[in-house]
């Protein structure tokens, strides 16, 4: 095996480790944007996040983290379309807020 196979194999093994880890995150998101939404009495479309931002940023405790910003489409007549965001710094969800709607 050559030194250039090596790192092939690093590279898709990174690769898969990232989607991996990218598909865990997605997926607690989403559950926290159903809770969310029910617990605002609105109906979360598509039942789907949106990954929208990615960066790094410091938590309180001065580490530097992954900052993510994941956008979600809800409705509450089912006729109009709005737009809800989760903030996340590391694995916490820092905040949560949907676009002003009608009810």
């Amino acid at each position: 095996m050559t030194l250039g196979n090596l790192f092939w194999l690093f590279v898709a093994g990174f690769a898969i480790w990232y989607w991996w880890k990218a598909k865990d995150i997605k997926d607690f998101v989403l559950q926290a944007a159903h809770r969310y939404c029910k617990t605002m009495d609105v109906l979360l479309l598509d039942d789907a996040v949106y990954l929208r931002g990615l960066w790094f940023k410091r938590d309180r405790n001065g580490k530097l983290r992954v900052w993510r910003r994941f956008l979600f489409d809800f409705t509450t007549t089912g006729e109009e379309r709005y737009t809800g965001r989760i903030i996340m710094l590391g694995r916490q969800i820092e905040h949560m807020e949907l676009e002003p709607h009608r009810f």
